[in-house]
């Protein structure tokens, strides 16, 4: 999962961070169960997710990936995403990156009895561990995959394939490059276009909302 791109595409907006942050967590009708800005960022989470993973330039970036990931090229792709995301000279400065990293974690703990169980179970790792300054560095995003590959049941039944993964995708990281180029502009001018439209969103929600 692409935890910096998604807090970095909250735009300091705390209830959308946190929305943003979860949504992958919340199945169902549960998002209902959140405040209207949290929903808000449910819903961009899903929004963003969906404009990323149809774009031609994402379908590109997988196909460098699935000889060694296979159905799980997606995953491996956000992550790679985010490291260069990280070390994106025109949005992060070392500092700036820090700084994002710790605004994005003491929000996400000022709303912890709002986070799914799961999510607030994970978070002291990811706070302990600095995962989304930590996306900069090859050895972070190495520990980045090795979490997917723990979580993925394709990689527990082929452990041998592990390694062999990391380093089939080190030569991949220069093609997947070119196309993350093409695609943020596109990303960041579709969020600005998003935001603007987004108080009609909620309105019309609230509409939609009174009707079983």
């Amino acid at each position: 999962m692409n935890f910096l791109a998604h807090a970095f595409l909250s735009f300091n907006h705390p209830e959308i961070l946190v929305g943003n942050m979860i949504s992958d967590f919340v199945k169902g009708k549960k998002k209902f169960d959140y405040p209207k800005k949290i929903l808000a960022g449910i819903h961009l989470h899903r929004a963003i997710d969906t404009f990323t993973d149809f774009h031609p330039a994402t379908k590109e970036a997988k196909y460098y990936l699935k000889d060694a990931a296979g159905a799980y090229s997606g995953a491996f792709v956000d992550v790679v995403y985010d490291h260069f995301l990280a070390n994106d000279a025109s949005q992060f400065m070392e500092t700036t990156l820090q700084l994002t990293a710790q605004n994005t974690y003491s929000v996400l703990s000022n709303f912890q009895q709002q986070l799914p169980s799961p999510f607030r179970q994970m978070l002291p790792y990811m706070l302990s561990q600095n995962w989304l300054y930590n996306y900069h560095s090859m050895e972070g995003i190495q520990k980045s995959f090795d979490g997917v590959v723990r979580r993925a049941n394709w990689f527990i039944k082929h452990r041998s394939l592990k390694h062999a993964f990391i380093y089939q995708c080190a030569p991949a990281f220069v093609n997947v490059f070119l196309h993350v180029r093409v695609l943020h502009p596109l990303l960041l001018r579709w969020l600005k276009a998003y935001f603007f439209c987004l108080p009609y969103y909620l309105r019309w929600q609230q509409v939609v909302h009174r009707f079983p």
